[in-house]
């Protein structure tokens, strides 16, 4: 649970813009919606997917890292990384595990899906979007598990985009169309403090010194 008199005052060095700003990013996260990434081979396009994630709205990002392990590239996800939540797993099974135990609908994007249209999603369910590796796409594993397959309409020569494209276009359109719903997809109170709390000390470089001094205060 956040310590509420804490936030307030490490909140206080904090200018009245960026304040300002967290309360109005925090109205617009989500978690109803999630992302995974399996295995993608080029660094930029993960990179690229958190940024997306986070222009958004949706708060965590699942990255599966069964066979290429590589690290954020900081430059493309140009500081995403701070305000998204990324989850690592080294396997997909594990992943897929902890998603369904969450309550979240496995769905698996593929410009070959046979069951439903970008447009058609149902998006009261909780989800997770699962994105393959470039040349491959998803494994087995995330096609055997997924609950759907969505596509992306595609009336030209080329027969898919890039992951980062796709994810792209299909947070845009679902997350402004769960918006538009009735569901109650941003997160809870308790949520959004204990972000603001995670947000705040990430802004403060003397967090730490911040905090001994409040609580030397007590």
């Amino acid at each position: 649970m956040t310590h509420i008199p804490l936030l307030e005052f490490l909140e206080s060095y904090l200018t009245e813009n960026r304040r300002n700003r967290f309360t109005k990013v925090l109205s617009q996260r989500t978690r109803h919606f999630t992302v995974a990434v399996e295995d993608v081979y080029q660094l930029h396009n993960t990179s690229a997917v958190i940024r997306s994630c986070d222009v958004f709205g949706i708060q965590d990002v699942h990255i599966i890292e069964e066979v290429n392990v590589k690290k954020i590239d900081r430059e493309i996800a140009m500081g995403a990384q701070k305000w998204v939540d990324v989850h690592r797993y080294k396997t997909t099974k594990a992943c897929i595990k902890n998603l369904k135990a969450q309550g979240y609908q496995i769905v698996a994007t593929s410009p070959h899906a046979e069951d439903t249209n970008l447009s058609d999603f149902d998006v009261t369910k909780a989800s997770c979007f699962f994105f393959g590796r470039e040349t491959e796409g998803l494994s087995d594993a995330v096609l055997d598990s997924a609950d759907i397959q969505i596509k992306i309409p595609m009336v030209g020569f080329t027969e898919s985009l890039n992951i980062s494209v796709s994810a792209a276009i299909i947070l845009q359109q679902l997350t402004s169309k769960l918006r538009q719903s009735d569901v109650y997809w941003q997160l809870s109170p308790e949520e959004q403090l204990a972000k603001r709390m995670d947000w705040t000390t990430k802004t403060l470089k003397d967090h730490e010194a911040l905090i001994r001094r409040f609580e030397a205060g007590q």
